[in-house]
Protein backbone atom coordinates (compact mmCIF):
# COMPACT_ATOMS: atom_id res chain seq x y z
CA UNK A 1 0.00 0.00 0.00
CA UNK A 2 1.24 3.34 -0.72
CA UNK A 3 2.16 5.65 1.81
CA UNK A 4 -0.74 8.09 2.67
CA UNK A 5 1.25 11.49 3.31
CA UNK A 6 3.81 11.80 0.45
CA UNK A 7 7.08 11.29 1.67
CA UNK A 8 10.76 12.26 0.53
CA UNK A 9 12.32 9.10 -0.68
CA UNK A 10 15.83 10.36 -0.78
CA UNK A 11 18.30 12.21 0.81
CA UNK A 12 18.45 14.99 -1.25
CA UNK A 13 14.74 15.53 -0.52
CA UNK A 14 14.80 15.27 2.86
CA UNK A 15 17.53 17.15 3.66
CA UNK A 16 15.75 19.88 1.60
CA UNK A 17 12.63 19.46 3.57
CA UNK A 18 14.75 19.75 6.61
CA UNK A 19 16.74 22.99 5.43
CA UNK A 20 12.91 24.33 4.19
CA UNK A 21 11.87 23.77 8.01
CA UNK A 22 14.82 25.42 9.40
CA UNK A 23 14.44 28.61 7.82
CA UNK A 24 10.52 29.14 7.54
CA UNK A 25 9.19 31.00 10.37
CA UNK A 26 6.70 29.41 13.03
CA UNK A 27 3.30 29.78 12.69
CA UNK A 28 1.35 32.33 15.08
CA UNK A 29 -1.47 29.49 15.47
CA UNK A 30 -0.88 25.99 16.08
CA UNK A 31 -1.91 23.54 12.67
CA UNK A 32 -3.24 20.91 11.35
CA UNK A 33 -1.38 18.47 9.09
CA UNK A 34 -1.05 19.73 5.62
CA UNK A 35 -1.24 17.53 2.71
CA UNK A 36 2.57 17.78 2.22
CA UNK A 37 2.95 16.17 5.76
CA UNK A 38 3.76 19.21 7.54
CA UNK A 39 2.76 21.61 10.58
CA UNK A 40 3.44 23.35 13.04
CA UNK A 41 2.48 25.89 15.95
CA UNK A 42 4.35 28.97 17.76
CA UNK A 43 7.96 27.84 18.40
CA UNK A 44 7.99 24.74 16.44
CA UNK A 45 7.68 22.58 12.81
CA UNK A 46 6.94 18.75 12.74
CA UNK A 47 7.51 17.25 9.09
CA UNK A 48 6.59 13.25 8.05
CA UNK A 49 9.85 13.20 5.91
CA UNK A 50 9.15 9.31 4.94
CA UNK A 51 6.71 7.09 5.84
CA UNK A 52 6.43 2.80 5.70
CA UNK A 53 3.29 1.06 5.23
CA UNK A 54 0.88 0.52 7.31
CA UNK A 55 0.38 -2.85 9.08
CA UNK A 56 -3.78 -3.65 8.74
CA UNK A 57 -3.20 -6.40 6.79
CA UNK A 58 0.47 -7.77 7.91
CA UNK A 59 1.86 -7.24 11.14
CA UNK A 60 4.26 -10.65 10.30
CA UNK A 61 7.68 -9.61 12.15
CA UNK A 62 9.89 -9.87 8.75
CA UNK A 63 7.69 -6.83 7.20
CA UNK A 64 7.61 -4.77 10.24
CA UNK A 65 11.19 -5.17 11.32
CA UNK A 66 11.81 -4.70 6.85
CA UNK A 67 9.62 -1.06 6.78
CA UNK A 68 11.82 0.14 10.08
CA UNK A 69 14.81 -0.55 8.60
CA UNK A 70 14.40 1.20 5.89
CA UNK A 71 13.82 3.86 7.80
CA UNK A 72 16.42 3.68 10.34
CA UNK A 73 18.54 4.04 6.77
CA UNK A 74 17.45 6.87 5.94
CA UNK A 75 17.43 8.57 9.78
CA UNK A 76 21.48 7.28 9.67
CA UNK A 77 22.16 8.49 6.20
CA UNK A 78 20.81 12.24 7.37
CA UNK A 79 22.22 12.03 10.85
CA UNK A 80 25.75 11.41 8.94
CA UNK A 81 25.18 14.67 6.59
CA UNK A 82 24.02 16.26 10.21
CA UNK A 83 26.54 15.67 12.02
CA UNK A 84 28.89 16.93 9.22
CA UNK A 85 26.91 20.32 9.30
CA UNK A 86 27.07 20.71 13.25
CA UNK A 87 28.52 17.78 15.21
CA UNK A 88 27.14 15.16 17.24
CA UNK A 89 23.36 14.98 18.13
CA UNK A 90 22.36 14.91 21.66
CA UNK A 91 20.42 11.70 22.38
CA UNK A 92 16.85 12.88 23.73
CA UNK A 93 14.64 10.05 25.89
CA UNK A 94 10.87 11.05 25.01
CA UNK A 95 9.32 8.97 27.73
CA UNK A 96 9.21 11.21 30.30
CA UNK A 97 7.31 13.94 28.47
CA UNK A 98 4.59 11.74 28.39
CA UNK A 99 4.05 12.60 31.93
CA UNK A 100 3.34 8.85 33.40
CA UNK A 101 5.79 9.36 36.39
CA UNK A 102 3.51 12.12 38.02
CA UNK A 103 -0.02 12.55 36.18
CA UNK A 104 -1.44 15.04 39.03
CA UNK A 105 1.49 17.66 38.87
CA UNK A 106 0.42 20.87 37.73
CA UNK A 107 1.69 22.00 34.19
CA UNK A 108 2.84 18.35 33.21
CA UNK A 109 1.94 18.63 29.62
CA UNK A 110 5.11 18.78 27.66
CA UNK A 111 5.57 21.87 25.03
CA UNK A 112 4.92 20.96 21.17
CA UNK A 113 6.51 19.36 19.57
CA UNK A 114 7.41 17.17 22.33
CA UNK A 115 4.01 16.79 23.59
CA UNK A 116 3.32 14.87 19.70
CA UNK A 117 7.06 13.35 20.01
CA UNK A 118 6.59 11.08 22.98
CA UNK A 119 3.47 9.71 22.40
CA UNK A 120 4.90 8.02 18.86
CA UNK A 121 8.11 7.33 19.85
CA UNK A 122 11.02 6.77 22.46
CA UNK A 123 13.70 8.84 21.80
CA UNK A 124 15.02 11.43 19.02
CA UNK A 125 18.88 13.03 17.71
CA UNK A 126 18.73 16.56 18.29
CA UNK A 127 21.06 18.55 16.43
CA UNK A 128 21.81 22.50 17.32
CA UNK A 129 21.65 24.97 14.47
CA UNK A 130 23.16 28.01 15.77
CA UNK A 131 23.07 29.62 12.56
CA UNK A 132 19.23 29.71 12.69
CA UNK A 133 19.16 29.96 17.01
CA UNK A 134 16.68 26.60 16.01
CA UNK A 135 17.42 22.63 17.10
CA UNK A 136 16.65 20.48 14.61
CA UNK A 137 15.30 16.57 16.03
CA UNK A 138 14.95 13.54 13.91
CA UNK A 139 13.18 10.15 15.13
CA UNK A 140 11.02 7.22 13.74
CA UNK A 141 7.55 7.09 15.41
CA UNK A 142 4.64 5.38 15.27
CA UNK A 143 1.01 5.96 16.02
CA UNK A 144 -0.11 2.49 17.24
CA UNK A 145 0.54 -1.19 15.91
CA UNK A 146 -1.20 -1.17 12.47
CA UNK A 147 -0.06 1.99 11.28
CA UNK A 148 3.10 3.20 9.37
CA UNK A 149 5.96 3.80 10.71
CA UNK A 150 7.13 7.67 10.37
CA UNK A 151 10.73 9.34 9.70
CA UNK A 152 9.98 12.38 11.56
CA UNK A 153 11.98 15.61 11.84
CA UNK A 154 11.22 18.44 13.99
CA UNK A 155 12.39 22.00 14.10
CA UNK A 156 12.05 23.78 17.39
CA UNK A 157 13.44 27.05 19.70
CA UNK A 158 17.05 27.07 20.15
CA UNK A 159 15.41 27.70 24.49
CA UNK A 160 13.18 24.78 24.55
CA UNK A 161 15.45 22.10 23.52
CA UNK A 162 17.90 23.47 26.14
CA UNK A 163 15.17 22.93 29.00
CA UNK A 164 14.70 19.37 27.33
CA UNK A 165 18.05 18.67 27.62
CA UNK A 166 18.58 19.74 31.07
CA UNK A 167 15.42 18.09 32.45
CA UNK A 168 16.68 15.04 30.35
CA UNK A 169 19.72 14.83 32.54
CA UNK A 170 18.23 15.84 35.55
CA UNK A 171 15.80 12.82 35.16
CA UNK A 172 18.96 10.30 34.22
CA UNK A 173 20.64 11.56 37.35
CA UNK A 174 23.78 12.88 34.52
CA UNK A 175 25.74 15.69 35.83
CA UNK A 176 25.50 19.31 34.42
CA UNK A 177 22.22 19.60 36.07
Amino acid sequence: MPPQNPSADHADDQLSILDGLILRPFPDEEGRPEANGQWGGPGFHLAVLRESQDFWEDRSTEIVDAAEGELAADLAALAVVLTGRWGAPEAIDLRPYLGLDDPGYPGNEAPEPLSYLCNVAVDMQVWRVPSAGRWLGLTIGQGDRELPFELLAAVGESSRVSEVSREDRRLRGAPGC
